[in-house]
């Protein structure tokens, strides 16, 4: 074990957790012990009524208070109240085994920053997990969060894993539930850390109350937090696809009635273009709010990726809104012209439309950039 005046904290939240608490926490120290490291083992108690304070104190644990409720709150408050250079957690329900944390000792050792767990690499008991969560919840969400921020961690939501703690606190990390499991990832990624996995095992836990874990509504919050850290995927993607849409519809249209095989695409179809590139360029607007909030805000690391958004300035986006905005001026200008050909009277609409549906569209998408571009302005308010 690397030196240190206090090497390493074992940390587990706790929330009524009687009946396996006693077992996790000597687990804990006898690893301590065997391999000899100055370590402690810590219990941030999430508001516990079983009497899981005593059984902690009584075990020789440290036991901290954190009033705010939630698995992450409780995480938070434990890694800043930690005395050891290092911090392994796990949760105390006696489903990981606390007497084989040498992997993770020896990779912090090495210099990483993160060690997480891989339980489907080193073994799931029967009936560990749910096989809900077993094939399609965390595989899933694991698979989204590779994806969304080309991280090779397979195991996002494992509860044993280990860290440097000055490293983890530095991240700053939110949010007090579940998905506190993937914002220590995501942002690990995002900054760049030395990240590594180790095989682990689950077994099945000692309680026989049911986990604290409610499948849907916590497995949403994981997809929640993994769409709103990742605005490219969220918004840019659905943005591109429908002004792409409906930019190559609206300039086929308008010059004339497109025909299908047997259908015709005529001003019916140039309107729902026209929506469509409204819709996605509203999504871009909220991927640049997004963007330039989490940069401004410390979310996102300020590194080259980011350069556009936070060189982008309130007056560039007014400037092209303006722009639009009497572009679609100019056309509905000539949409009068052309009604005054017929001294304001009725107008063929498969004629006049081609021209007005656009100019809408120019002079809507025109003031909504203008607004946009206060509104940036209004995110860069210290």
């Amino acid at each position: 074990m690397c030196h240190n005046p206090l090497e390493l904290t074992i940390l587990m939240p706790c929330l009524n957790e009687a009946e396996t608490l006693e077992k996790c926490i000597s687990k804990a120290k006898t690893f301590l012990e065997k391999n000899k490291i100055n370590g402690e083992v810590l219990i941030a108690d999430n508001g516990s009524t079983d009497g899981s304070q005593e059984i902690a104190s009584q075990n020789g644990a440290r036991v901290i208070n954190v009033p705010i409720k939630g698995y992450g709150a409780a995480l938070i408050e434990g890694t800043k109240a930690a005395l050891g250079k290092y911090v392994i957690m796990g949760d105390a329900d006696d489903s990981y085994n606390f007497l084989n944390l040498m992997p993770f000792v020896e990779k912090l050792c090495e210099g990483y920053d993160l060690v997480m767990g891989n339980r489907f690499a080193g073994g799931i008991a029967k009936d560990a997990m749910p096989k809900l969560h077993k094939y399609l919840g965390n595989p899933v969400l694991s698979f989204i969060g590779r994806l969304f921020f080309n991280s090779k961690i397979k195991d996002f939501h494992c509860g044993l894993r280990g860290y440097n703690r000055e490293k983890i606190l530095s991240l700053n990390l939110q949010t007090n539930g579940m998905e506190y499991a993937s914002e220590m990832i995501v942002k690990a990624t995002l900054n760049k850390f030395n990240i590594t996995e180790v095989p682990t095992t689950l077994d099945k836990d000692g309680r026989s109350r049911p986990p604290h874990l409610r499948s849907f509504r916590d497995g949403w919050r994981h997809l929640k937090f993994l769409l709103m850290y990742a605005p490219n995927w969220l918004f840019v993607l659905p943005a591109i696809l429908l002004m792409v849409v409906g930019i190559i519809s609206t300039c086929l249209i308008s010059a004339g009635s497109v025909k299908i095989g047997h259908i015709a695409l005529d001003i019916h179809t140039l309107l729902y273009a026209g929506v469509s590139i409204i819709l996605g360029f509203s999504l871009l607007l909220f991927n640049i709010f997004s963007k330039i909030f989490a940069f401004e805000h410390g979310y996102l690391p300020k590194n080259n990726k980011g350069s556009f958004y936070i060189n982008l300035s309130s007056e560039k986006i007014m400037f092209w809104g303006l722009i639009l905005f009497f572009l679609g001026i100019l056309a509905s200008v000539a949409a009068v012209i052309l009604w005054q050909t017929v001294n304001f009277g009725e107008l063929d609409p498969s004629e006049v439309m081609r021209l007005t549906i656009p100019a809408t569209v120019s002079m809507v998408v025109g003031i909504e950039s203008i607004f946009a571009g206060f509104f940036v302005g209004i995110l860069r308010i210290k």
